[in-house]
């Protein structure tokens, strides 16, 4: 007997995906985005959105969830690490340096992950606000190859940066929210 919740998935048509083709809101048809700038904010968009999508649903109590011990992960943790890591971003690159933390000293992001609405939305309205003001930063910066930070790294190794960091949290979520309600990743 385990205490592991029964898997399962929305999805019909391929019921061990997330959603199914057609329900998906990162499957477009056609052709991808032109060029490799919109490749990246393409591929970023849709990590966001996955983030999201496996918050969906859930309490406070499940978003709080440390459901992989002995992490401290949560899906609510990974949510307010993800707004720190954006506003962190933004103090490679931008005059003045980095930005004073959104929630305290390291690990804090994780830490103070707890099952209350009012926290949970304060998250995700930090998230939102802390991507539109790192997307609106880089941005100003069309040129990929610019050398942007001092120890000469590029816009495009900054993209490429936000993207693994978005890409590898959002393994951790599949993990995450399958131990908290059997919900498979896609």
């Amino acid at each position: 007997m385990s205490d592991a919740p029964e898997r399962w998935s929305q999805a019909s048509v391929h019921p061990d995906m997330w959603a199914d083709p057609d329900d998906d809101p990162r499957e477009s048809d056609g052709a991808g985005p032109e060029g490799e700038l919109a490749t990246l904010q393409d591929y970023l968009r849709n990590y966001r959105l996955t983030l999201r999508m496996k918050c969906e649903g859930l309490s406070p109590e499940q978003l709080a969830c440390r459901s992989v011990p002995p992490s401290t992960m949560s899906l609510l943790g990974l949510v307010r690490h993800l707004a720190e890591v954006e506003r962190d971003w933004r103090g490679w690159f931008q005059p003045g340096g980095p930005e004073p933390k959104l929630y305290g000293a390291r690990d804090a992001d994780f830490d103070g992950a707890v099952a209350d609405q009012a926290l949970v939305d304060g998250a995700f309205a930090d998230l939102a606000r802390e991507q539109a003001a790192t997307d609106a930063a880089l941005a100003a910066y069309p040129d990929l190859g610019a050398r942007v930070v001092q120890d000469g790294s590029s816009v495009r190794e900054l993209w490429v940066h936000r993207i693994e960091e978005y890409a590898r949290h959002c393994g951790h979520a599949d993990l995450l929210r399958e131990c908290v309600d059997g919900r498979v990743g896609q």
